[in-house]
């Protein structure tokens, strides 16, 4: 897609991403092995976020294997990161925004039309995190749902965008990473649940679905936030595609 990035690997990961990235492309965190998934490495992302200066960042998970635009009840695969751009713009507009991020590919069913975005609910896997929230990622499991809640809760929106889509691969069907020493617990995945609902009993449940345990967030036990646009806000009205085309009119 020829989108400009950097990839955060530990010290002993180096020299096989070297191997295929070239070699300023790569951030090395100045720990390893500390047994705590991909918590410690998320932080480290948010704090060189924030020594850069910048006033967000976007983190993305690694298993990630297209973006797609979902417009008339099809999932285009998009080339370029014009969809990323698209997203910066519209969380601009607002205040209160703390995380935003795109609807996996598998939960946009054909023939059912979506509103553009869903607001406060959960942000998983490809996020846009505004660096003034006061909050950083914990825990050992579902650090995504968990940081949702916690931005919800303290009076940040988050932004889910189903018109545009992130194709994840999913959990557990990928070697490396967190599939053995995290993801893998052998009680089909209840401490998984069972952590985020110690955590905020108030709004999760602990479901048996699919033939295993599921977290289920009740959002509207919690106190959701509205959107505050930002008073000197100034945009157009009507459609920008932002340069996007449809080059032909086939979709997946």
């Amino acid at each position: 897609m020829k989108v400009p990035y950097r990839i955060v690997v530990e010290p002993q990961e180096f020299d096989d991403y070297a191997a295929v990235i070239p070699r300023d492309k790569i951030i090395v965190t100045p720990f390893s092995n500390l047994g705590q998934g991909g918590i410690p490495a998320r932080n480290f992302v948010f704090e060189h976020a924030l020594a850069e200066g910048h006033k967000r960042h976007w983190i993305l998970d690694d298993n990630i294997r297209a973006f797609r635009r979902y417009n008339h009840d099809k999932k285009y695969l998009v080339t370029s990161g014009t969809i990323f751009k698209c997203a910066e713009d519209f969380v601009d507009r607002y205040e209160n925004v703390g995380m935003a991020g795109f609807q996996y590919s598998s939960f946009m069913a054909y023939n059912r039309q979506k509103k553009p975005f869903t607001l406060n609910c959960r942000i998983y896997s490809c996020i846009l995190i505004n660096n003034s929230i006061p909050h950083r990622w914990e825990g050992r499991y579902n650090e995504d749902s968990d940081l949702s809640i916690r931005c919800l809760k303290t009076g940040w929106c988050t932004i889910l965008f189903n018109a545009f889509l992130q194709d994840k691969v999913a959990t557990m069907t990928m070697k490396g990473g967190n599939t053995d020493t995290i993801y893998n617990t052998g009680d089909n995945r209840r401490e998984f649940a069972e952590s985020l609902k110690r955590k905020h009993p108030d709004c999760v449940e602990v479901i048996w679905r699919f033939k295993r345990w599921h977290h289920l967030i009740q959002y509207n036990k919690i106190n959701r936030p509205s959107l505050v646009k930002k008073v000197d806000c100034q945009h157009g009205y009507g459609i920008d595609e932002y340069g996007m085309v449809l080059k032909t009119p086939q979709h997946t």
